[in-house]
């Protein structure tokens, strides 16, 4: 069973996400602050931490800051709330794996716990597997999710493999990976509207089923590509859908959109990858990350 420590000084808000993810059959501990999350880590290791940003004693960006150091490997979830947003931005960037707006607990919390606790149990394994001389992989996907992990554990694998001995920055690797390729299935090859996703996942979810079984969407397929040079890894992942205005993006520098349920994939890709570009049909994705040496 999947273990998660929900840390947040509000005795509601700590037992509301407490209470969703115990029906999703996850084993729930608690923590009031930082510090005792901490000290309950030190104690008993989970699998994720969940945590609010605005805490008395110790904040959930030195939380954050806290795991890095001292568990490299741990991912942690924010959990976050309008006027928090650029607080939001520094967790994810000191190292926070992922983010879920507290007003979207109920629809996205559990999936985006499975999904980063897949990744980071994923690098615990592959630690300790011998170098490869690797320049170049490829994958191909249909339309099913269900494939995405032995794509992203591989492509994890490598990028631990080529030395950057941080833990943290392959899981947000990995999540930003996932992330794409998962808009490249759904909002590409599948064209379903992430505008589905204000009303609650149940019509989105139908939707995706809906296109596998479909043509054309179907026969589309997922061509992901990784190339490693000294120092930085380019990833370019193509879909086979009509493609979309590049320009028509949320801005990603506007902190705001944090809180909305589409474009949270990409805010994590621009956050965790150096650079991100798009081709001018707006079927492919081009992200690189610069690794540390």
């Amino acid at each position: 069973m999947t273990s998660v420590l929900v840390v947040d000084d509000s005795a509601i808000d700590r037992r509301l996400a407490g209470a969703l993810l115990a029906k999703r059959g996850f084993d729930v501990e608690y923590a009031t602050d930082g510090q005792d999350a901490l000290a309950r880590i030190e104690q008993a290791r989970p699998d994720a931490v969940v945590t609010d940003l605005q805490m008395p004693k110790m904040t959930g960006l030195e939380l954050v800051e806290a795991v890095r150091q001292r568990f490299p490997s741990l991912p942690v979830i924010l959990m976050t709330a309008h006027g928090s947003e650029q607080i939001a931005m520094l967790a994810l960037k000191t190292g926070a794996a992922s983010f879920v707006p507290k007003r979207r607990l109920a629809d996205d919390l559990g999936d985006t716990i499975e999904a980063v606790v897949a990744i980071s149990h994923d690098v615990g394994r592959i630690s300790t597997v011998d170098p490869l001389d690797v320049r170049e992989m490829r994958f191909q996907l249909g339309t099913d999710l269900q494939a995405l992990g032995d794509v992203v554990g591989q492509l994890e694998a490598h990028l631990l493999q080529m030395g950057p001995a941080d833990e943290t920055l392959v899981v947000q690797v990995a999540v930003a990976l996932r992330e794409a390729i998962v808009n490249a299935i759904v909002h590409g090859n599948l064209e379903v509207s992430s505008s589905l996703l204000e009303d609650g996942g149940a019509a989105f979810a139908q939707a995706i089923e809906e296109r596998r079984q479909k043509a054309p969407y179907r026969d589309r397929k997922v061509s992901v590509v990784a190339r490693y040079a000294p120092g930085e890894v380019r990833y370019v992942i193509t879909d086979q859908g009509p493609g979309f205005d590049p320009s028509t993006l949320p801005d990603p520098t506007d902190l705001t959109n944090l809180e909305k349920a589409s474009g949270r994939g990409l805010m994590l890709i621009r956050t965790f990858m150096e650079e991100v570009s798009f081709n001018e049909r707006g079927n492919e994705i081009r992200m690189t990350k610069r690794l540390v040496q």
